[in-house]
């Protein structure tokens, strides 16, 4: 017997369940840029960690610079409260990302976090935007 196969694998249900509710609370780089590239999307790119000059520096193109604690109800309600926001930090080694979807989720907003961030980015090859200074 394996380490693999030492604990036997869930009921199929129990993975459903887990799987789906991963999926309901993460995205990935791949499907992020292939939304963005094919016109389809149907949600807002925050970059939620680090300085304006970072931001500038390098980040997805299309995000905005939005760090998670200046995430506040009268900050967020430039948007309509159906608004799916996706976030994204500097990568595994960082929890922006969870702080902000926390922070999104205690305001009632629908959030998902892009896994991997900036180091998944980067690994798929994906360009990058600079000198850009947006925020919301």
């Amino acid at each position: 017997m394996s380490y693999v196969s030492d604990i036997p694998a869930a009921p199929s249900q129990t993975a459903i369940d887990h799987f789906s509710h991963r999926l309901a609370v993460e995205t990935d780089c791949a499907d992020v840029f292939a939304s963005m590239k094919n016109g389809e999307q149907d949600f807002v790119l925050l970059h939620v960690v680090g300085s304006p000059e970072t931001f500038a520096r390098r980040h997805i193109p299309g995000a905005i610079h939005l760090r998670h604690a200046d995430m506040t109800r009268d900050r967020m309600a430039q948007w309509p409260p159906e608004t799916l926001f996706v976030v994204y930090c500097a990568g595994p080694h960082c929890n922006g990302a969870d702080r902000a979807a926390l922070n999104l989720a205690r305001l009632g907003r629908p959030v998902k976090i892009m896994i991997g961030g900036i180091t998944g980015w980067a690994d798929e090859g994906f360009a990058f935007a600079s000198g850009e200074t947006e925020a919301a």
